[in-house]
C-alpha cells in the first residue's frame, strides 16, 4: 500500500508502510454502520455532481414501461439491490438485450433469494432492481474514502486493479493501492486529488476530472456522516470521461439523528432478523455462530467476554450490549432476543453495576428468566454497587442461575454449561 502524502509538501518521495487490516476494514466489524442500496447511494452521488449512468428502479413488472421510456437504446445491465458484494458471481448481475431477455432477467431476479460469497447460503431478499445503461468502458479503477481508525484519519484509497475485490488486492499485491490522509483541519486538498490521479496513469484533462470527483465525493463522505464510501469500479468511458458504474455507502447510523431523510432508506429485509428486531428494540445485538449467549452492558465489556468464551474453548452466539441502563424490561427484551435462537445452549450474563445497583439488575435477570420461562443454563457474573446483596438474591431465587465469582470463572462455567 503506498501513501503519496508525505509529512513536508517539498518531499515527493513515495512511503509504503505495511498492510494493516484497520486502514482496509471495508466490512461492517463491530461498528454500527447503516447500509445504502446502490440506487440510493448512487441518487446520493447525483445530487453531489457525481456522475453515474443513467438508470431506473424496478420494483414490479409494470415498472418496465419506465425503463423503455428512460432509457435508451436496446441493451440494459439488470443489478439486483441487496446490501452484498459479488453480486455478479451470484448471478445477480445480468447484461440483457432486447425487451424480451430485459423482462426475463427481471421476472428471475424480483422475489428471489440471491446468494453471494457474502451473504451466507440463506442469501437476501431481491426487492428492487436497478437497470441502467450499458457502458462503453475503457479502463477500471477503484476509488473509496474510509475512517482510517490506526491513523484517526479520512483516508483516500484508490487502485487501477478497478472491479475486484480490494481486500484481496490488498492483501496479495499492496503496491497497487494508492492512499492519501486528509487532515480534519484542511480536509481535502487539491493536490492530494493531482497526486492520485497522476499516479493512477490519467492524463490533465481525466486528472482534472478525478480531482472534481474526489472532492464532490468527500463533501458527501462528511456531509452525510458515512463510514464508507466506495465505487468500484470508477470506469474511465471510451470517450474519456470518468463514471462512477457502482456505488456503495455505509452511514454512521450513530449520526441518523442529524440525517432523518437517510434513516427512512434504512431497508429492515436486508438485515438479519434477530438484528433489525433488535433495532426496533434499541439493543446492540449483532448474530454470530457459536452456541453461547451473551449479554452485557458495555461495549468494550462485550467484546472481552467474547474473547474469554473462545479462551476457555467455546464460541459465542452473538454480540448484545444493553447499555447502562440494564433494567428488568431490557434484560426480558435481551433474553427473548437471546433464546430466539435455537442454537444457544447456554446464556452468560456479564453486568457492572454503576449507573444501576447489583442488587436492582439481579431482581430484573430474576423476573426475566421467570418470565421468558428459560430452560438453558445462565450463568450470571455481577460486579459493582451492592454486589453481594445482587449475588443473594440470585442464589435464593430457586432458578436455573449459576452465580460466577469473576469474568474468568463465568466464561469457564459457561462453556461447560453449554455443552453438559
Amino acid at each position: 500500500m503506498v501513501t503519496l502524502d508525505a509529512a513536508n509538501e517539498d518531499q515527493c518521495a513515495l512511503a509504503t508502510p505495511g498492510y494493516s487490516k484497520n486502514s482496509l476494514s471495508l466490512g461492517r466489524g463491530w461498528e454500527k454502520a447503516m447500509n445504502l442500496h446502490e440506487y440510493q447511494a448512487k441518487a446520493l452521488f447525483k445530487s453531489h455532481g457525481i456522475p453515474v449512468p443513467q438508470g431506473t428502479v424496478v420494483r414490479k413488472l409494470g415498472d418496465l414501461r419506465e425503463v423503455h421510456a428512460l432509457l435508451s437504446g436496446d441493451g440494459w445491465v439488470v443489478k439486483a439491490q441487496v446490501h452484498a458484494g459479488g453480486r455478479g458471481k451470484g448471478g445477480g448481475i445480468k447484461i440483457v438485450h432486447g425487451r424480451g431477455e430485459l423482462g426475463a432477467a427481471v421476472s428471475a431476479l424480483l422475489g428471489s433469494r440471491l446468494v453471494t460469497p457474502q451473504t451466507g447460503p440463506e442469501g437476501l431478499p431481491v426487492g428492487a432492481l436497478l437497470v441502467e445503461e450499458l457502458t462503453e468502458i475503457e479502463r477500471e479503477y477503484y476509488l473509496g474514502l474510509l475512517v482510517d481508525r490506526a491513523r484517526q484519519r479520512v483516508t483516500v484509497m484508490t487502485s487501477a486493479a478497478g472491479g475486484m475485490n480490494i481486500e484481496q488486492v490488498a492483501a496479495e499485491t499492496p503496491e497497487k493501492i494508492l492512499t492519501a490522509i486528509i487532515h480534519p483541519a484542511t480536509g481535502l486538498m487539491p493536490y492530494q486529488g493531482r497526486r492520485l490521479g497522476f499516479a493512477l496513469g490519467l492524463n490533465r484533462d481525466q486528472v482534472e476530472q478525478f480531482g472534481k470527483l474526489l472532492e464532490n465525493l468527500y463533501e458527501l463522505f462528511m456531509r452525510n456522516d458515512a463510514s464508507l464510501v466506495e465505487i468500484n469500479p470508477l470506469v474511465l468511458t471510451r470517450r474519456g470521461d470518468l463514471l462512477a458504474l457502482d456505488a456503495k455507502i455505509n452511514i454512521d447510523d450513530n449520526a441518523l439523528f442529524r440525517h432523518p431523510e437517510l434513516a427512512e432508506l434504512w431497508d429492515l429485509s436486508q438485515e438479519n432478523e434477530r438484528e433489525a428486531r433488535a433495532k426496533q428494540l434499541d439493543l446492540n445485538y449483532i448474530k454470530l455462530d457459536g452456541s453461547i449467549g451473551c449479554m452485557v452492558n458495555g461495549a468494550g465489556l462485550a467484546m472481552a467476554t467474547m474473547d474469554l468464551i473462545k479462551l476457555h474453548g467455546g464460541q459465542p452466539a452473538n454480540f448484545l450490549d444493553v447499555g447502562g441502563n440494564a433494567t428488568a424490561e431490557r434484560v426480558t427484551r435481551a433474553f427473548k432476543l437471546i433464546l430466539s435462537d435455537t442454537h444457544v445452549k447456554a446464556v452468560l450474563v456479564n453486568i457492572f453495576g454503576g449507573i444501576v445497583r447489583c442488587d436492582l439488575i439481579a431482581e430484573g435477570i430474576i423476573e426475566a428468566v421467570r418470565d421468558v420461562h428459560v430452560t438453558v443454563p445462565v450463568v450470571v457474573r455481577l460486579a459493582g454497587t451492592n454486589v453481594e446483596r445482587g449475588r443473594k438474591l440470585l442464589a435464593g431465587s430457586g432458578l436455573n442461575i449459576i452465580a460466577a465469582d469473576g469474568l474468568t470463572d463465568a466464561a469457564d462455567k459457561a462453556v461447560k454449561a453449554a455443552v453438559s
